[in-house]
């Protein structure tokens, strides 16, 4: 579903007169460590060395910057690099430099020198807060999200935390794009604001009854 926006990002990048030389800077926040991690890389890259072509531009090296928690496992997206970056060559038909580097550290914050990225990339990762909103535990005794028993309280202090903490999300961000850079976020959203339309609450209101029963047998 991504792949077109991920292709029209792309041919804006290099439609840009201030996209020049060969070097282009790719990041990826909230990599994780699964198969997915190298699979979205190399779909990002297949699609700027596309429009690179497409639009005349000499043979580009990529630096690839993958950034999660320092918990991540970094250990195990780099062991799957060679397999996969080999695989990517065989696809495009050319052997393309690329060079990756781990970026451990909250997003919620700047992670790299002003004016260092040409690309952005985040999947799944935006709807992480960076912390639990502030009276939450008082509010929302018994669940562990929002739940068809949350007061709107509990509505509104989610709200407000996702607010603050995306608006300096986007903050840091455009400080770390180049002038022309590409950013693209795929991230979970809601049509309403109560929890019984939305199909992944029912299911984390079940994980509320397996969880406060566990507690009640170990008490």
């Amino acid at each position: 579903m991504t792949r077109p926006i991920i292709e029209e990002a792309a041919m804006g990048l290099f439609s840009s007169s201030s996209f020049s030389g060969r070097n282009l800077a790719i990041a990826d926040l909230g990599c994780a460590s699964g198969p997915n991690t190298l699979f979205t890389v190399s779909e990002l890259i297949k699609a700027l060395d596309k429009a690179s072509r497409k639009l005349g531009h000499v043979s580009l090296e990529f630096q690839v910057f993958l950034n999660d928690l320092p918990g991540n496992d970094f250990n195990n997206v780099f062991r799957s690099l060679h397999g996969s970056t080999e695989e990517m060559k065989q696809e495009l038909g050319i052997e393309l430099p690329m060079f990756f580097n781990g970026v451990p550290g909250s997003f919620y914050g700047k992670l790299f020198p002003s004016d260092s990225l040409h690309f952005i990339h985040s999947s799944y990762s935006l709807h992480w807060l960076s912390r639990v909103p502030p009276g939450l535990e008082e509010m929302n005794k018994g669940n562990i999200s929002i739940g068809s028993s949350s007061p709107p309280g509990v509505l509104k202090a989610y709200y407000t935390q996702f607010q603050t903490d995306f608006s300096f999300f986007l903050s840091c961000r455009a400080q770390e794009l180049v002038r022309g850079g590409q950013i693209i976020f795929t991230l979970l959203g809601r049509k309403s604001q109560g929890p019984s339309t939305t199909p992944s609450i029912h299911l984390l209101e079940l994980l509320f009854v397996v969880l406060n029963q566990m507690a009640s047998e170990v008490r």
